[in-house]
């Protein structure tokens, strides 16, 4: 006999089966028991929460001929094991996605025109149903409205927004919660018992927490699991090679690594991941996650009750704030979000990640507000620990070092580049495209002795995908200033290279301003040295 995958062989086939949806069981369980079963429903919520699930025990619970006392379908009538077996003619599923035409809604208004040859209602279930056209909504919503009394519409979609008004008023609405780890796990561990397989409990959680809230991801996940370590006892750590995940060991350690700015360290957990097999993407992913529950324990009194964590790492976790501020970890996130993004264009996400990790390591590599904001409460945790802040007291006058003079004088900007220049920052967060909004948090505006403009890109990475978008930033820059410009992208390496070449090397602390400027509103007496 072939195989049966675990989440198909353990699907619900009564209500108290159905886990996490206490709400709608009882409801559904109530309008049968008084009479009030409504013609049309709509099932929603993410995958794996149960929707069809149900829609099929309800199909037979109204059905059955000798339902239990709790409203029950009894599973054992002529009836229910039809509909099990998938051979009734009264329950008719229907797959949205490819019976989207006008046509497919068609035949079904003339099929529910006749009686059902068994049972009491003829019941249709129509799966992702936010996949019809506009022209099949249009013809369903009259037989929805007003459909025969032995007819009952079922429909379930993962997108409610997309089902049109007109159908969303003709039916009652059922949302789906995500279901819960501690739900998921301990029902995964009933599984496991009537399966005979051994897995650890640490195991098991962490499956339930991949499964994010869908119990048909973690059945499917814990299915490959234990196909892959066979008769062996299934652990935390097995299941981590299987997904390609990383313990929680290398993130704490990752975060102490950027706290303390040490560049090799980072690079040597990189290495480590790349030969335990590791994504890469998955580790943008749980770090992030990572970062949000360190920000969740650092600024939440008990926050135990909202973060599902063991007492182990919720210690490990506020142990963090040794190396690391709220400010730093909000910083922290913000990079990883704009490098998860970026990777889904990334033909090497290795490079990407390491290039990201050795700029957090290198913190004159960011001047933007959040980057200055985060080094400054990295200086306020420093002299909070007590680590000493080297001052070099003046006296009298201060021996001047002569800087070298620059060749000539950079030209006055004209008040609308000026102003242009100004603004940018402002401007490029109107962008409603959320990709090319990430990519201009990385471009700077500039300008040379002709009459462009020039877009100074972090990296040349970058300056391929901006041209992608350039009519989109020249539409921008057009809208703000009333004026066309000619447009030109460059590297921020270059552009300084050429810089220096044509004014000489800029003053000494002219690059970081900014950064001065709030150290000193912080440190007003202290001198500090680089």
């Amino acid at each position: 006999m072939s195989y049966t995958a675990l989440y198909r062989k353990f699907r619900p086939n009564t209500f108290s089966g159905v886990i996490g949806q206490e709400h709608i069981v009882k409801t559904l369980k109530n309008q049968m028991k008084t009479g009030r079963v409504s013609h049309a429903y709509l099932f929603c919520g993410t995958r794996g929460t149960g929707k069809t699930s149900t829609a099929k025990i309800f199909a037979r619970a109204i059905n059955c001929l000798s339902p239990t006392e709790e409203g029950e379908p009894c599973n054992e009538c002529a009836l229910c094991l039809d509909i099990l077996q998938g051979r009734s003619v009264n329950v008719i599923e229907i797959d949205a996605a490819s019976n989207n035409s006008v046509d497919n809604v068609r035949e079904i208004r003339e099929e529910v025109k006749y009686p059902p040859t068994q049972g009491y209602y003829k019941v249709y279930i129509i799966d992702e149903v936010h996949m019809l056209s506009n022209s099949a909504f249009n013809a369903l919503l009259k037989t929805l409205e007003e459909p025969p009394a032995h007819v009952i519409f079922i429909l379930a979609t993962t997108d409610p927004q997309k089902v049109p008004a007109t159908i969303l008023s003709r039916c009652q609405r059922f949302d789906f919660r995500r279901i819960t780890t501690d739900d998921i796990a301990e029902t995964l561990m009933g599984y496991l018992e009537q399966e005979g397989q051994d897995i650890t409990p640490e195991a098991v959680r962490y499956v339930a927490q991949l499964g994010d809230g869908s119990m048909r991801d973690s059945l499917s996940i814990l299915d490959q699991c234990i196909a892959f370590y066979s008769g062996d006892k299934v652990t935390l750590e097995m299941v981590l090679d299987v997904m390609g995940a990383v313990d929680q060991r290398v993130l704490f350690e990752m975060t102490e690594a950027l706290g303390k700015k040490d560049s090799r360290r980072v690079m040597e957990l990189v290495e480590e991941m790349m030969i335990s097999g590791r994504d890469v993407k998955q580790f943008v992913s749980e770090y992030l996650v990572h970062l949000r529950n360190f920000l969740m324990v650092s600024t939440i009194p008990n926050a135990s009750g909202i973060l599902d964590l063991s007492e182990e790492n919720l210690q490990r976790l506020k142990g963090c704030s040794a190396v690391l501020s709220p400010q730093e970890a909000i910083f922290l996130i913000e990079r990883f979000s704009y490098l998860q993004s970026d990777m889904r264009y990334s033909s090497n996400d290795r490079i990407l990640l390491e290039v990201e990790l050795l700029r957090l390591c290198s913190p004159w590599s960011q001047t933007d507000v959040t980057a200055l904001a985060a080094r400054i409460a990295g200086l306020e945790r420093q002299v909070a620990q007590g680590v000493k802040v080297q001052v070099q007291q003046v006296e009298g006058k201060a021996e001047k070092k002569e800087a070298p003079k620059p060749k000539k004088k950079p030209p006055a900007l004209a008040e609308d580049r000026k102003k242009l220049k100004e603004e940018w920052p402002l401007l490029r967060n109107e962008v409603d495209d959320v990709i090319l909004k990430s990519q201009l948090k990385q471009v700077d505006i500039a300008f040379k002795e002709d009459d462009c403009i020039y877009l100074v890109c972090a990296y040349a990475a970058l300056v391929d995908m901006l041209h992608k978008n350039m009519e989109q930033v020249e539409g921008l820059l057009e809208k703000a200033s009333g004026k066309s410009f000619e447009l030109r992208t460059v590297t921020k390496e270059e552009y300084d290279r050429w810089y220096e070449t044509t004014y000489g090397k800029a003053e000494e602390g002219q690059e970081d301003a900014e950064f001065t400027s709030l150290l000193g509103s912080y440190f007003p007496e202290a001198d500090f040295q680089e």
